[in-house]
């Protein structure tokens, strides 16, 4: 009986052994959330998180929402399921994030919040977003000096649902609007899609012909505008976009899109998991839970320095 007994013991002892590395790569798991890769910016979010954890000796569950609150949810009751420590989040809606997140904090796991404010503040950890307004002014400054302060324009707004779309309407029309003979006589959303901008230029276009510049709320409607005013054979018009991805500064340095903002995606993305990490192992950031970052200017002075959302 007592060989039999430690044959069990030994037995129960390597099955233990056995298991305990996946289990220990489970409670090391931080998860990654975001809209589409087909944007690059998400892209660069998930790929800078994605880095920094793994450098940091964690495992990555890297998730897709697509922008759709109800995704969401499920690859955050995935997240939970799988135990993860930790969640990185650029959110699906400022209003239907809420409940997620608390749903992951009453099961133990912090969010960090990356990009895109909720609309409540003490659920998540972290809230680090770039300045939009800040940015939005930087463009919408520039756009002013390359209309001369006058003409007809239009605006290409982003996903209502996000309070960043928003954020950066207001910080254009803010300098804009001080300039009287600059009129707009167009405002539509794009929601942030390069295919519906396209779409919507070209209507916009038909409807005013006499259209001098085009400011939009993000690159990728930037590009659809642009490209839309390309087959209409109008590259007279100033376009100014807000991202700072390589697809409009290759546009800025072939001498198509005027210029963008630099909001730094890559660097955010790792800050929210280097702060996840801090709150693991002490039970504080250190910071503030809403975070800015500061936006920049590019166009042809600096757009050659610009890569993957970041200036060298």
């Amino acid at each position: 009986m007592k060989f039999t007994r430690r044959i069990l013991l030994a037995s129960a002892a390597v099955a233990a052994t056995l298991l305990a590395p996946a289990y220990a790569s489970a409670a090391d798991l931080i998860a990654i959330i975001t809209p589409s890769h087909d944007n690059p910016f998400f892209k660069a979010e998930a790929e800078g998180a994605q880095k920094r954890a793994e450098d940091l000796g964690y495992d990555t569950l890297v998730l897709v929402h697509d922008d759709d609150p109800n995704k969401q949810n499920q690859l955050f009751d995935t997240a939970i399921a799988r135990g993860a420590k930790a969640i990185i989040l650029d959110n699906a809606g400022a209003d239907a994030t809420v409940a997620p997140v608390r749903r992951a904090k009453e099961a133990g796991i912090p969010s960090f919040l990356i990009d895109r404010e909720i609309k409540e503040t003490g659920i998540a950890v972290s809230q680090i977003v770039s300045n939009n307004y800040q940015g939005a002014q930087l463009g919408a400054e520039e756009f002013v000096k390359l209309m001369g302060e006058e003409g007809k324009y239009a605006e290409l707004l982003g996903r209502e649902a996000d309070t960043n779309a928003g954020i950066r309407s207001a910080g254009y029309h803010d300098v804009i609007d001080q300039y009287p003979d600059l009129e707009m006589v167009a405002q539509q959303s794009a929601n942030w899609s390069q295919t519906e901008a396209y779409e919507k230029m070209e209507t916009i276009l038909q409807a005013n012909p006499e259209i001098k510049g085009v400011i939009s709320g993000n690159d990728t409607m930037a590009m659809g505008a642009w490209a839309a005013l390309k087959a209409a054979g109008r590259t007279d018009v100033i376009v100014v976009g807000f991202d700072g991805s390589n697809d409009v500064r290759d546009s800025i340095l072939e001498g198509g899109i005027k210029a963008t903002v630099l909001q730094p995606a890559y660097r955010q993305a790792q800050i929210a998991v280097e702060q996840a990490d801090q709150y693991l192992k002490t039970g504080s950031t250190g910071q503030d839970e809403k975070q800015l970052m500061d936006c920049v200017l590019i166009n042809g002075s600096n757009a050659g320095n610009l890569e993957t959302f970041a200036l060298n």
